[in-house]
């Protein structure tokens, strides 16, 4: 079972890290399209002298969520890939041109028209990608997917088009944003870029806390037990808390200018939505129309999961310190 527990932590570990890195990443384009004609250019210099260089790398995290259920969980990897497959495309799909349209933009040799197309690509993408993430996740815990489908809508459209999964992409999307502008705040050095990201800050704040009670209402009306996944006991409970006296702490913060903490306020309340979200049905990843997938039943062989574990534990010294040194290296020359 050692090994079995290596692999789940690795797996949520993963799945956090490309919402908190990966998600500033689509942040961006995010913020690009939410702002004023007159502020784009101002916005897209400073979200690619802070976070360009970096943040692209951060879809190796989600690389890795797709290793460990293809070779460790081969069931659920099946059912999510078959009946999920639409929303996956569509979230590849925005993933493809959004890099494609970052690096057009950026390095095409002939500035001209393009450039247009090429930031309207990137913006939408940004928008496309987290809304299709959320979407995926609202499918596998909303028990909608039926695996014993009577025709092709059933099986491939109703299990992930539905008012809670929508709402939660328009939550994720939120997300992305407001963590761009809190990794952001604390590195620009421009008074008035710190002004202008604070104004944006306080905007996403609340747009977060919104579409947040958006995705419980949605989920009420949707009969998916999430208000008592999360309030049922008490480690719920005491997430939410924290989630909440980290908000005032962020308003708090970004009054008196201390800007460093935003970042690490920002990454605190996201983790422990994803914590209060994933605690209550774990180990079950995918809860179905009729019964549910666990982490813990629906492994594969014990060989293969100790093999893939010492796999993650040896690529990690590999990998981590290469990222931490990335980014420091980034920063350093900033």
């Amino acid at each position: 079972m050692f090994y079995l527990y290596v692999v789940i932590f690795f797996l949520w570990t993963a799945i956090a890290l490309y919402l908190l890195l990966g998600g500033a990443d689509f942040g961006v384009g995010i913020l690009e399209l939410f702002s004023k004609q007159k502020n784009e250019k101002r916005i897209e210099k400073i979200m690619y002298e802070e976070m360009g260089p970096v943040w692209e790398a951060n879809h190796m995290w989600l690389i890795i969520v797709i290793v460990i259920l293809f070779v460790g969980f081969p069931d659920i990897y099946s059912v999510l890939s078959t009946y999920l497959h639409i929303p996956l495309l569509l979230m590849l799909i925005g993933i493809i041109a959004r890099g494609t349209a970052f690096s057009f933009r950026n390095y095409d040799a002939v500035k001209d028209h393009w450039q247009f197309v090429y930031n309207k690509i990137f913006r939408y993408s940004s928008v496309i990608t987290p809304f299709f993430l959320g979407i995926i996740a609202a499918a596998t815990v909303s028990g909608t997917i039926d695996v014993e489908p009577t025709d092709f809508m059933n099986a491939y459209i109703w299990s992930w088009l539905t008012p809670f999964g929508c709402a939660l992409g328009v939550f994720t999307c939120s997300i992305c944003g407001y963590l761009a502008v809190s990794y952001s705040l604390s590195q620009v050095k421009n008074f008035d870029d710190r002004e202008y990201l604070s104004k944006k800050l306080t905007i996403f704040l609340f747009v977060v806390v919104v579409t947040g009670g958006l995705v419980f209402v949605c989920a009420y009306f949707s009969h998916v037990p999430l208000i008592q996944w999360i309030f049922g006991e008490i480690a719920g409970w005491i997430a939410v808390i924290l989630a909440t006296v980290s908000v005032f702490g962020t308003l708090y913060a970004l009054k008196e200018k201390k800007y460093s903490w935003i970042r690490v306020l920002a990454g605190f309340q996201v983790l422990t939505i994803l914590f209060a979200v994933t605690y209550r049905h774990y180990p079950n990843l995918v809860i179905l129309k009729h019964g549910s997938l666990s982490l813990i039943e629906d492994q594969y062989i014990h060989k293969t999961i100790a093999m893939l574990a010492w796999a993650l534990m040896l690529g990690s010294i590999f990998i981590l310190p290469g990222v931490f040194h990335l980014i420091y290296s980034f920063q350093k020359r900033r």
